[in-house]
């Protein structure tokens, strides 16, 4: 008697676990327990849908589907990042099916989800060295600034600033789990894949627009009051594709294309070179359909630092007749629209919309001096006129994210803003000449040269606002540490394996 041992409590789990597994997957139910639990399963549809009707039926079905996606967004990070991705292109789409609530809630929800994900997995790994990198301090700087805005005194309303720095915080976090959760080289083909994959639906989209037309939803939205002030040019329809409008579509064609245009300079196959010529021509095509002139220097400008940062003498010359290619669209006369539209891109002082923004910025300028702080957060746009219309900020149109910066968070906010934006451009061409490795390095580059468009395209409009952009800039800014952290690895398991024979 004194040998014998109690059973192991586990071994009453590993019993459990051999019964769930005849019942469910062996047996597939066709048994007693199966009997009653579809049943009751039965029962309970039969009376959900006799006292609530429809509504039953499909709130059932997107609890069938949404739990186990919710689960997959948490435990597959990987999964989730796709997922926030996909649902960052399509979220507008989703309006033409009658979700008509908060969409930006769905992605905050989608990005907060991602981010519990993250701290659950770090419980297992603590590894904080991970996020080491210039752009992450200056990241929680300019997060940590906006938080602290909730004291400015100036401010008229703590809720337009609860609305104004939610998508801020959580879009901000959404770095660090790209940079927790981006750990190979393929799982960054395999994004970039999915990038360009949705960006030809959003360019197809647009031809769609341009010679079929718009679908009834986009017709109602187009007869709404205003939106011929703002979309229709010259009897001719701005169109906005898949997104939120003109400016988030055109600028999501151009930064796939300086993408497309530093892949072209790697060792590829001859097709796949070919392949990425034409997405560059059908991307910067559609992009002519949104009538957005700010988009139609971002390429000029991007060539012209990445023939600095990628100077010889076969670049300089495709820079060249690619000068000469832009300086004959820009002067040769034409009755085209779009063409025209993009020609006027170049001469600003010509163009009255242009010039009224410059007398705004010009009248607003002593209010920044003044203002340390700013107005608020929420204090200009939407939110300062639902939650202030009395003040002197609320119906000022910024036009410009660096604007914006500077009339809400003041000019201690701007120069926090000016020195992130600096910080990863920095980081990005310190990175591009370390890593060695030649996809990782053009990875880097195309991450870095699209930062630098995403600052230029930040003056003329407000570029880093609405999505896919305000996801993509900060995916993008974690690509840059990535690659480099990569590459380091990539080189210490090849001196490991050259040490090996030697250790033998």
């Amino acid at each position: 008697m004194e040998n014998t041992k109690p059973i192991p409590h586990y071994k009453s789990n590993k019993r459990f676990s051999q019964t769930f597994k005849r019942v469910f997957f062996v047996e597939k139910l066709y048994n007693t327990t199966g009997f009653i639990l579809l049943s009751a399963l039965a029962i309970l549809i039969a009376v959900g849908t006799a006292y609530a009707g429809i509504v039953f039926g499909v709130l059932l079905i997107m609890g069938i589907v949404a739990l186990p996606l919710l689960y997959a967004i948490i435990a597959y990070p990987k999964f989730g990042i796709i997922v926030l991705l996909i649902m960052s292109y399509t979220l507008f789409v989703l309006t033409q099916f009658g979700l008509d609530g908060p969409i930006g809630t769905l992605m905050d929800g989608l990005q907060v989800l991602l981010v519990l994900g993250m701290f659950i997995q770090m419980k297992k790994d603590k590894n904080w060295a991970i996020f080491k990198s210039p752009i992450t301090w200056v990241s929680l700087l300019w997060l940590g600034y906006n938080l602290i805005e909730l004291l400015n005194p100036n401010a008229g309303s703590n809720m337009a600033w609860l609305y104004t720095v939610r998508p801020v915080a959580i879009t901000t976090l959404t770095y660090f789990v790209f940079m927790y959760n981006i750990n190979s080289v393929k799982y960054i083909r395999l994004i970039l894949k999915i990038w360009l994959f949705l960006t030809c639906i959003g360019a197809a989209y647009a031809f769609k627009q341009e010679y079929i037309g718009f679908n009834a939803h986009e017709q109602s939205y187009l007869a709404m009051p205003g939106i011929a002030d703002l979309l229709l040019i010259n009897g001719h329809w701005r169109k906005f594709s898949i997104f939120s409008d003109p400016v988030a579509f055109a600028y999501n064609m151009v930064m796939p294309s300086i993408f497309c245009i530093c892949m072209l300079t790697l060792e590829i196959k001859r097709w796949k070179k070919i392949v990425l010529g034409c997405l560059i021509g059908f991307f910067l095509d559609a992009m002519l359909f949104s009538g957005t002139r700010g988009a139609n220097v971002l390429i000029p400008a991007a060539l012209g630092l990445f023939v600095v940062l990628k100077f010889n003498r076969r670049i300089l010359i495709a820079t060249i007749l690619a000068a000469i290619f832009l300086a004959f669209l820009i002067m040769v006369p034409t009755s085209n629209p779009n063409l025209y539209r993009f020609q006027t891109a170049f001469k600003p002082s010509n163009d009255d919309s242009y010039n009224l923004r410059k007398r705004n910025q010009k009248r607003i300028q002593p209010y920044i001096v003044s203002h340390i702080m700013g107005g608020g957060l929420g204090s200009t746009g939407e939110w300062g006129e639902r939650f202030t219309p009395e003040s002197y900020l609320a119906h000022f149109p910024p036009d410009s994210g660096y604007i914006r910066v500077a009339v809400e968070d003041g000019w201690a906010g701007l120069l926090i803003f000016c020195a992130f934006m600096f910080v990863i451009m920095k980081t990005g061409i310190n990175n591009y000449y370390l890593i060695e490795d030649k996809e990782l390095k053009t990875y880097c580059l195309a991450m870095t040269l699209i930062i630098f468009a995403y600052n230029l395209a930040n003056f003329p409009q407000e570029a880093l606002v609405q999505f896919p952009s305000s996801i993509l800039f900060y995916l993008e800014a974690a690509l840059i540490n990535i690659t480099l952290r990569l590459d380091i690895a990539q080189r210490a398991e090849r001196d490991r394996l050259m040490m090996a024979p030697n250790i033998i």
